[in-house]
């Protein structure tokens, strides 16, 4: 019953996404998106990244379609910084950005997941044909990514933006995808009632709204309260549809 109350409001919330307008960022940054998209699919050690992601158990909520999309749109936030289209500076800090993004939560599912996910990707990276101090960026990408804790800037104002970009990419999934997806698989994998969610709910959008003056990038605070709106609207319905139907007449 558990699963199919969840399944249930899954398939519903991503229903009510598929009517919205997408987020304002994949229809302004469409040619920035692309190509980040063929940046990440080109690089090899993207790919290594990925296989090293994948060796881990599967992070519910947080898995590789999580950190492909956060890597996506944190390429994509560097390039709209940049502005000056495929040089090859922007490239390879939109390399680190995808590699930031991969890796990010590599142990989501520890306490202190930031800390020790830079930890385990600092060792990683340490393997791949990288600056000293463009290893150092990724992992400092990694450490500084969760909300509401204070962050440390980096020693070169140039890799600043790998951080920012990690930054605001993963809080681009607290919208639509955290009520099509990440909620749902979560709370389903330590079996809590949909009753005792609701009772909750609110009080958790109020958190999530809080994320819209948390953007770092100029590109994150134009698009990411894009984001986190639509993500809102989504989870209210949701609430309303459930909450009356569990009220009864």
């Amino acid at each position: 019953m558990l699963d199919t109350d969840y399944h249930k409001a899954r398939d519903l919330s991503r229903k009510i996404a598929s009517e919205m307008d997408p987020p304002l960022f994949y229809v302004e940054k469409r040619l920035e998106v692309a190509l980040s998209e063929e940046l990440f699919e080109t690089h090899d050690m993207v790919r290594a990244a990925l296989r090293r992601f994948s060796r881990r158990a599967d992070r519910i909520g947080h898995g590789l379609s999580h950190v492909r999309k956060v890597a996506l749109d944190a390429g994509a936030v560097v390039l709209c910084e940049a502005g000056n289209g495929r040089c090859p500076r922007t490239e390879r800090q939109v390399l680190l950005a995808h590699l930031a993004g991969v890796l990010h939560d590599i142990r989501r599912e520890e306490r202190n997941h930031a800390l020790r996910g830079a930890e385990e990707a600092g060792l990683f990276l340490s393997q791949l044909a990288l600056k000293e101090g463009e290893r150092r960026a990724v992992v400092q990408a990694i450490r500084n990514h969760e909300a509401f804790k204070p962050f440390e800037p980096l020693d070169d104002p140039g890799l600043q933006i790998v951080s920012d970009a990690l930054y605001d990419a993963d809080k681009f999934r607290w919208g639509p995808d955290n009520f099509t997806d990440t909620v749902w698989s979560m709370v389903a994998s330590r079996n809590v009632p949909l009753e005792t969610l609701l009772d909750h709910f609110l009080p958790g959008m109020e958190g999530i709204g809080k994320i819209r003056d948390t953007f770092r990038t100029p590109t994150g605070r134009t698009y990411g309260p894009d984001f986190i709106e639509k993500g809102l609207q989504i989870g209210k319905k949701i609430y309303e549809l459930f909450r009356g139907a569990s009220s009864g007449p």
